[in-house]
C-alpha cells in the first residue's frame, strides 16, 4: 500500500449513537494516541449525538459544533468562533447503528490483520485502518478544513488517490468502483465534464445506476469520505443557530429545539449537484431521509431551503479510484465470515494458541487464547473468546466473546456449520452479565419470517416451531408474524435471566441448537426472561466488553511471550512491553518474565533474556527520555545479594530475590532506570555463565617446567576484521550464530602484541603492563604477594587486571582459596612469577589488542608452567577468561591474531559456544595484491567500545527487526566475503568492505565520527572498500586501495583535507603464521 507523510489532524472527532458509548469509545481514541497511531498533539473528542435518528448531516453539524467550541475555548474565546478553523484540519468519524456481528459496532470491531511495524503492539479495527488509509493516502497534502468519513465500511486503496489542491475550494468527495447491481442497494454519484458531481441516486434501479458509469463499467459508489474546504466548513458552522437545523445539535436539544434529521449525502451535498432544481431538492421524498410531507414535513422543508441557500452554488467535485475497493459492512452473518476468513493471510492475530496444528489453513483466530484441543476448521472464526478443549468449530461458523476456559461447558458445546455464536457483556439496570445469542450465518436478520426463504439457524421458521413448539406469539408478542416488528432482529429469542435459576449460560444456546441442554426445554425457555437481538444490542456495556478484548489481549500477549523466550524465536516482544505498560499490567507482565526466567536454569540464555526483557519493562515504565541513560552502572550493594544467588548458580533464587528488590526502585523515573541497568547486569551475569561453557573446549597437558629465570615469550599479530563482526559477539554467537572473516597483520613491519613470562624465587606474582610505542611507552607494575591482592581481578579498570585474571583463569593460582598465596605458588611451580604485556597499538584501536593480549599472555603463562596447549584451546581458553574478566566481547579478536593469514570463522547457534576456524586457501598472487592494497589509518578517536557492545546487546535481546535482519546480513556477508577471497575477487571483497560498514553502522548507530566521515569520503576516489576497525567510533580505518601501493597517495589527500585533526598512515603485511612462541631466552 502506497503512504505519504502523514496528516497532522488538529481535531479527530467520532460520533455514537448511544451516550453510553461515549467514555468507552474516548478511552478507546486516548489509547491509541498513547500508542503513538494518532497524533500526540490532536484533539480527541467522542460526541453522542443528541437524539435518535439524527442522521449523518445532522451528526456532522453537532461534531463540527462541538470541535469548534472546544477549539475557540482552548483559544481563549468566550463564545463559538469560526476563526478557529483557519488552519484547522478537522476529521469526523460517523460509526453509526448498531452492528450485530460486533456490540462495540462496526468501528471497533477487530481484522485479522497485523498493523504497520510500530513502537507500541495493538489491534486493528475498522477504525485503525480508516484511520491509517485517511492519514497517509487520502487526505495527505490537503488545505485546512473538514473531512467527514462513515466507519461502516472498509476501504482498500492500493495506490494514492491523485488530486490537485492547488488553489482549492468547495466539497470534495473519494468514490470508489462498484458493480451496477451492487450499487442498487447503495449510492452513486452521476457527473459531468471534470468530474463534477450533478447527481446522487440512491438505492436507484440498474437502467438509471447504468448512466453514471465509467468507462471501466464500474460506477461511483457513494462511499465517503467527503471533503469541506475552510470556507465551506464556516458556512455549515453557521447553520447551527438557524431553526429548524439548530434541532440537529446538542445545543438546539438544550434549548428545547424539536429534533431534526438530516442525511450528508441526500441533504447536505444533494443540494451542491448542479442537476438537482431547488424545487426537487426541498420537496423530494427520499429513501432513508426524513419526509418532507409527515409529521415533521414543514420542518424538513424549511431545513432544506436554509441549507439551499446557505450551501447552493459551492462546487462539488469527485475523485475516483479506479483501483480502490468498497466493502460495505452489512448486516449479513456469511459475509461477515468471509470478510474475515478472506482478510489477510494470518491465521493468528494477536492470539495464544496453544496447537496450532488444530488450526486449520483458511480459518482465522483474533485476539482469543485456545488451550487443549480446539479444532477450528476451514473457512471459521474465533475472535475474543477463550476456549479450553475439547471443542470442534465446523466451517463456516463464528465464535465471538465465549469465556469456556474453566467451564464445565466446554466439552459439552456441540456445533452445526455455519452457525455464530457471541457472548454479549450488557448491563441491565445495575445488572450486568454475559447473555449468549445464537444465528445462522445464512439467517437474514431484517425479513418477516413470513418472507419465502426466511430462516433461523439456516432452516425454515416451521422447523424451528415445529421441533421446539415455540409459537410466534411467543417470541414477537400477541401480533405474531404480522406485527410490524416480526423479524428475526426482534424475536424474544434469548434466555437471559431466570427467577430461581439466575442467569443462563451456554446451555439455552445449546438446546436453541437442538442438541439438548441438559434440563433445558420449552417450558424452561418460556419461563425466562428472554431478550431480542436488538434489545442485546442496545444494552450492550460496551465498556466492559472492550475491557474484556483487552484483557485477552494482554493474556494472550504474555503467554506468546513465554512461548517466544522458551522457544528462542527472533520476535521483538518491545512493542508488547510498551502496550502492558501503556496498559497498566506490567505487574503480571513481570511476573511472567519471573517465572520463565527462573524455570530456565538449563538454557541460561533465554533467562538472560528475561531479565533484558524485565530492564525494558522498568525502562519503559521510566519513560521515554526520562530517568536517565539506560547504560551505566549496576553495583549498588542493594542488589549485590540477589548478583551473590545467581554467581553462585541459584537462579531461582536469585530471580526471586532481584524481583523482591525491584518492588524498592518502582517509585521514580530515575530509580527505575537505575533498576534497569541492575537487571542488564544480572543478565551479564546469567551471559557470562553461558559462554563459560566453552571452557570445556580447552585442553591444557603438562609438560617439563623451564628452568627458573628462563622467560618464555610470545609476539602476535593484531587483526582486520573484514566481514561478520558483531555476530561473533555473544549471546548473539549462540543464539543466531557467527561468522566472521578476518586477517593476521603486522603494522609497520612488526607484531605490536606480545607477552613473557618466567618463574622466579621469590613467592610473589610480578605483573608489569605496558601500552604505546616509543615516547608514548606507558607501563605499570603492580606486586601480589597475598590472595587479597587478587580480589580485583574481574574488575577490567583495577590495576594489571588483566593479568591478574590470567593468574587465575590459567590455574597459576586457586582464587578463591584457604591457601595463601605465597604456599600455593611455592607447593605448585617452586616460586613465583614474573609476568610482562604489551602493546604497541594506541588504546582503542580496533584491532582487536585486549583479546589478543589475553591470548599471548595466556600462552606465556602456560609455556614457563610447562603447560602444552593448542590454538583452539587457547581461542576458548580466552573467551573464558575474558568473561572472568567481565568485558565480554566476542570471538573473533583472538582468532584474527592467534590464527595467521585470512580465515572464516564460525559458531553454532547453541550452547555450549565453540569456535571453529578455517584458514582459506588463497593464492600467493592474490595475497601480494591484497597486501600492496591494505592500508591502515588512524584516525586520532579513540573508541568508547563498551557503551557501543551494552547498546547493541541490548537491542539483540529486545530482538529489534533491523538488528535481527543486520545480523543475518552480517552473517550472509562474512560468507560472501570469504568466497571473494577464496576466488581472488579484490573488486568482490571491496563491495563486501563497504556493505560491511554499513553493517557496523546500523548496528551500532553513532560509530561513526564525523570527523571520520569526511576521511572516509576524500578516500572514497582511492578505495574498493573500507571500513573502521572492530566496533567502529575511532581507532584505526583500513582501506582496500584500487592500486597497489598508495600510501603516500593516501597521506597526500588526507593532508590536504582541512578538519581532521592528528591522523597518521601505517603499512600493513599479512601474517601467514600468528602467534608465534619465541626461543626461550
Amino acid at each position: 500500500m502506497a503512504r505519504q507523510e502523514a496528516l497532522r489532524w488538529t481535531v479527530i472527532v467520532l460520533t455514537c449513537q448511544h451516550k453510553d458509548s461515549v467514555y468507552a469509545f474516548q478511552r478507546e481514541l486516548e489509547v491509541r494516541q498513547r500508542r503513538g497511531s494518532l497524533p500526540q498533539g490532536a484533539l480527541l473528542l467522542t460526541v453522542a449525538d443528541p437524539q435518535e435518528r439524527l442522521g449523518s448531516g445532522g451528526a456532522t453539524l453537532n461534531a463540527l459544533l462541538v470541535a469548534a467550541e472546544h477549539l475557540s475555548a482552548r483559544a481563549g474565546h468566550t463564545v463559538v468562533t469560526a476563526d478557529v478553523l483557519d488552519g484547522a484540519y478537522i476529521l469526523i468519524l460517523h460509526t453509526g447503528r448498531d452492528f450485530p456481528w460486533d456490540s462495540c459496532g462496526r468501528a471497533f470491531c477487530w481484522l485479522p490483520v497485523q498493523g504497520p511495524p510500530g513502537p507500541v503492539e495493538g489491534p486493528v479495527c475498522c477504525l485503525d485502518q480508516l484511520l491509517d488509509i485517511l492519514t497517509h493516502q487520502v487526505c495527505s497534502g490537503c488545505p485546512p478544513g473538514v473531512w467527514v468519513c462513515s466507519t461502516d465500511m472498509i476501504l482498500t486503496l492500493p495506490s494514492i488517490p491523485v488530486m490537485s489542491w492547488e488553489g482549492f475550494s468547495g466539497v470534495r468527495v473519494l468514490s470508489l468502483p462498484g458493480d451496477v447491481p451492487y450499487a442498487t442497494g447503495h449510492g452513486v454519484y452521476v457527473t459531468e465534464e471534470q468530474d463534477r458531481v450533478c447527481d446522487i441516486i440512491y438505492r436507484g434501479p440498474e437502467e438509471q445506476i447504468r448512466q453514471a458509469a465509467r468507462p471501466d463499467g464500474k460506477v461511483p459508489l457513494v462511499s465517503g469520505p467527503v471533503f469541506f474546504c475552510r470556507e465551506v466548513s464556516e458556512r455549515l458552522l453557521q447553520t447551527h443557530v438557524t431553526p429548524p437545523l439548530d434541532g440537529c445539535t446538542y445545543l438546539g436539544m438544550d434549548s428545547g429545539a424539536p429534533p431534526l434529521q438530516i442525511s450528508l449525502f441526500l441533504d447536505v451535498l444533494l443540494c451542491l449537484c448542479s442537476d438537482v432544481s431547488e424545487a426537487r431538492f426541498i420537496s423530494e421524498e427520499r429513501q432513508g431521509c426524513a419526509s418532507p410531507h409527515g409529521p415533521q414535513g414543514a420542518a424538513v422543508r424549511n431545513a432544506r431551503a436554509l441549507l439551499w441557500r446557505a450551501l447552493r452554488g459551492i462546487p462539488l467535485s469527485l475523485v475516483y479510484v479506479p483501483d480502490g475497493r468498497y466493502d460495505y459492512m452489512t448486516l449479513s452473518g456469511r459475509e461477515h465470515i468471509r470478510r474475515l476468513t478472506e482478510t489477510g493471510s494470518e491465521q493468528e492475530t494477536l492470539s495464544h494458541v496453544q496447537n496450532a496444528e488444530c488450526v486449520d489453513k483458511g480459518s482465522r483466530v483474533i485476539n482469543s487464547i485456545l488451550e487443549g484441543e480446539v479444532i477450528v476448521s476451514s473457512g471459521a472464526a474465533v475472535q475474543h473468546c477463550h476456549l479450553k478443549g475439547p471443542v470442534r468449530v465446523p466451517p463456516g461458523c463464528l465464535l465471538s466473546g465465549l469465556e469456556l476456559s474453566t467451564s464445565t461447558h466446554a466439552p459439552q458445546l456441540a456445533l452445526l456449520d455455519d452457525i455464530i455464536i457471541q457472548g454479549h457483556r450488557v448491563q441491565l439496570g445495575e445488572l450486568k452479565l454475559t447473555v449468549f445469542t445464537v444465528l445462522g450465518a445464512h439467517d437474514d436478520l431484517e425479513v418477516s419470517p413470513d418472507t419465502p426463504g426466511a430462516t433461523f439457524l439456516n432452516h425454515k421458521w416451521t422447523d424451528f416451531h415445529s421441533r421446539t413448539g415455540i409459537q410466534p406469539g411467543e417470541l414477537w408478542g400477541a401480533g405474531g408474524h404480522g406485527d410490524a416488528q416480526s423479524c428475526l432482529l426482534d424475536a424474544h429469542l434469548f434466555p437471559v435471566f431466570q427467577t430461581r435459576g439466575g442467569v443462563v449460560g451456554l446451555e439455552a444456546v445449546q438446546w436453541l441448537l437442538g442438541f439438548g441442554g441438559g434440563a433445558w426445554g420449552a417450558e424452561r425457555w418460556r419461563t425466562a426472561w428472554r431478550l431480542s437481538l436488538r434489545e442485546v444490542l442496545s444494552c450492550a456495556d460496551q465498556q466492559g466488553e472492550l475491557r474484556w478484548r483487552e484483557e485477552l489481549f494482554f493474556h494472550a500477549a504474555w503467554r506468546r511471550a513465554a512461548d517466544t523466550l522458551r522457544g528462542r524465536t527472533d520476535h521483538s516482544l518491545l512493542p508488547s512491553i510498551r502496550a502492558t505498560v501503556l496498559g497498566g499490567q506490567q505487574d503480571a507482565l513481570l511476573q511472567t518474565l519471573d517465572s520463565v526466567a527462573a524455570s530456565s536454569s538449563e538454557d541460561l540464555g533465554i533467562a538472560a533474556r528475561c531479565l533484558a526483557c524485565i530492564a525494558d519493562v522498568l525502562g519503559c515504565l521510566a519513560g521515554e527520555g526520562r530517568g536517565g541513560l539506560r547504560s551505566g552502572p549496576a553495583a549498588n550493594p542493594a542488589w549485590g545479594p540477589a548478583f551473590a544467588l545467581l554467581e553462585r548458580g541459584d537462579l531461582a533464587g536469585g530471580v526471586q530475590a532481584l524481583a523482591e528488590e525491584r518492588e524498592n526502585w518502582k517509585s521514580r523515573p530515575d530509580l527505575l532506570v537505575r533498576a534497569a541497568r541492575h537487571y542488564e547486569g544480572a543478565g551479564q551475569v546469567l551471559l557470562r555463565q553461558a559462554v563459560m561453557s566453552a571452557q570445556r573446549f580447552v585442553t591444557i597437558g603438562q609438560g617439563e617446567i623451564p628452568p627458573i629465570g628462563e622467560w618464555q615469550e610470545v609476539e602476535c599479530p593484531a587483526r582486520l576484521d573484514l566481514s561478520g563482526g558483531w555476530s561473533d559477539t555473544p549471546p548473539i554467537a549462540f543464539e543466531r550464530g557467527g561468522a566472521v572473516v578476518n586477517v593476521a597483520v603486522k603494522v609497520d613491519g612488526r607484531r605490536p602484541i606480545g607477552a613473557r613470562a618466567r618463574r622466579i624465587q621469590e613467592p610473589r606474582l610480578l605483573l608489569v603492563c605496558s601500552s604505546g610505542a616509543g615516547d608514548c611507552r606507558v607501563a605499570t607494575e603492580t606486586v601480589c604477594e597475598t590472595l587479597q591482592d587478587l580480589e580485583d581481578h574481574c574488575q577490567p579498570h583495577a590495576p594489571g587486571a588483566l593479568l591478574k585474571a590470567v593468574c587465575v583463569c590459567s590455574g597459576l593460582v586457586s582464587f578463591p582459596s584457604h591457601q595463601p598465596l605465597q604456599e600455593q605458588l611455592l607447593q605448585r611451580w617452586g616460586g613465583g612469577l614474573e609476568l610482562h604485556s604489551w602493546s604497541l597499538l594506541p588504546h582503542g584501536s580496533g584491532l582487536g589488542t585486549s583479546s589478543i593480549l589475553a591470548g599471548a599472555v595466556l600462552a606465556a603463562v602456560y609455556r614457563c608452567t610447562g603447560r602444552t596447549f593448542d590454538t583452539d584451546s587457547l581461542i576458548h581458553a580466552v573467551l573464558h577468561l575474558e568473561q572472568t574478566l567481565t568485558t565480554g566481547g566476542g570471538w573473533q579478536d583472538q582468532v584474527g591474531g592467534l590464527v595467521g593469514g585470512v580465515k572464516l570463522a564460525r559458531s553454532r547457534a547453541s550452547l555450549p559456544l565453540k569456535v571453529e576456524v578455517k584458514q582459506l586457501d588463497l593464492s600467493e598472487g592474490f595475497l601480494l595484491s591484497l597486501q600492496q592494497r591494505l592500508l591502515l589509518v588512524y584516525t586520532g578517536k579513540t573508541r568508547l567500545a563498551r557503551n557501543l557492545l551494552q547498546d547493541v546487546v541490548r537491542s539483540w535481546y529486545s530482538r529489534l527487526p533491523s538488528i535481527v535482519l543486520n545480523t543475518e546480513q552480517l552473517v550472509s556477508n562474512a560468507e560472501e566475503c570469504a568466497r571473494a577471497c577464496v576466488e581472488g575477487s579484490l573488486s568482490r571483497l571491496g563491495v563486501c568492505l563497504d556493505r560491511y560498514w554499513q553493517q557496523k553502522k546500523a548496528m551500532a548507530p553513532g560509530c561513526e565520527p564525523a570527523a571520520v566521515r569526511t576521511m572516509m569520503a576524500a578516500l572514497r576516489p582511492l578505495t574498493l572498500g573500507q571500513s573502521l576497525a572492530g566496533a567502529g567510533g575511532g581507532g584505526f580505518l583500513f582501506l582496500l586501495t584500487r592500486e597497489p601501493l598508495q600510501g603516500e597517495r593516501v597521506r597526500q589527500v588526507l593532508t590536504n583535507t582541512q578538519s581532521l585533526g592528528d591522523f597518521s598512515v601505517h603499512a600493513v603485511e599479512i601474517d601467514l603464521q600468528g602467534i608465534s612462541l619465541l626461543q626461550p631466552s
